[in-house]
């Protein structure tokens, strides 16, 4: 997604304006509950960390604390109850061993309360020999005595369409960060990047050397009108970027801009391959 920078630079880079985009029905919109206070917030982010963790290792013990009695998990076979739950993770923990796969990746937390339940959902990245491999997970808690258990759950794989949004989630996140890694990682070595100020084209490189030099703040980054195509192995994401900021002079600005990013997959994972937006007046 191209983004309306400085005056002072002629691509994006990873000068790029978006924010935490909708994936699927329960992360389009804010969560129906209300936000949890934050040390709920961060117990049930660590308790979720905690339970991949377990489930990674087979450690009978800690999933047994973690589940509810009346604990069901859904799947597109039917449901699965505490104990098959744990049996089936041991299980697998045992199979994992004798052929070693890299633990998943949780990330993107949308976490809402209750004061006696909540609902956690998260992606989780599976890396694979063939490209990483998504998930996002649904999980729903009840506090007993105190305590949180899980008393339900269910997972399904992304689509490509879905990958896709992440991917403008993860590009906006690197942009706050300045993570000029990201664009090295994640753009394609034929890359196109094309202002929406000065209409200049920028390589990867260019791109890659824009970043380093940046000298823009974010206040804000808020993206809407998303959305996707795919066809094959290629995919197309349109939408509206709101950014607020500081040039590198310090001048406040506040833009708009309309953008088509096209993505290219290739050894199964999607890069930048091109990305270009025009300002709206």
């Amino acid at each position: 997604m191209t983004v309306v920078a400085a005056p002072s630079f002629t691509g994006n880079g990873m000068i790029r304006f978006t924010t935490v985009a909708a994936l699927l029905a329960v992360a389009v919109s804010r969560p129906v509950l209300a936000q949890c206070i934050e040390a709920d917030n961060t117990a049930l982010i660590a308790l979720d960390k905690a339970w991949g963790q377990a489930a990674y290792r087979g450690d009978r013990a800690v999933l047994e604390g973690l589940y509810a009695d009346n604990f069901r998990s859904m799947t597109f076979s039917g449901t699965t109850d505490k104990s098959t739950a744990v049996n089936n993770a041991v299980s697998d923990a045992e199979l994992n061993k004798v052929n070693m796969q890299p633990e998943a990746t949780p990330d993107r937390y949308l976490i809402s309360c209750t004061p006696l339940t909540a609902t956690i959902t998260h992606r989780s990245t599976f890396p694979g020999a063939t490209g990483p491999f998504y998930t996002r997970s649904i999980h729903f808690l009840e506090k007993k005595a105190g305590k949180w258990l899980v008393v339900s759950s269910t997972s399904h794989p992304l689509n490509d369409q879905q990958q896709l949004m992440y991917m403008e989630q993860d590009w906006n996140d690197a942009t706050m960060r300045k993570d000029t890694a990201w664009v090295g990682a994640n753009y394609a070595p034929f890359s196109s990047d094309v202002s929406s100020r000065t209409g200049a084209i920028e390589s990867r490189a260019q791109s890659i050397a824009s970043s380093k030099t940046s000298k823009t703040s974010y206040d804000r980054l808020d993206l809407s009108e998303l959305t996707t195509r795919v066809e094959g192995n290629v995919g197309v994401v349109t939408g509206i970027n709101h950014v607020t900021g500081k040039d590198p002079q310090g001048k406040a600005f506040d833009r708009r801009v309309r953008f088509t990013d096209t993505f290219i997959k290739r050894d199964g994972r999607w890069m930048v391959w091109a990305t270009q937006s025009t300002l709206i007046q």
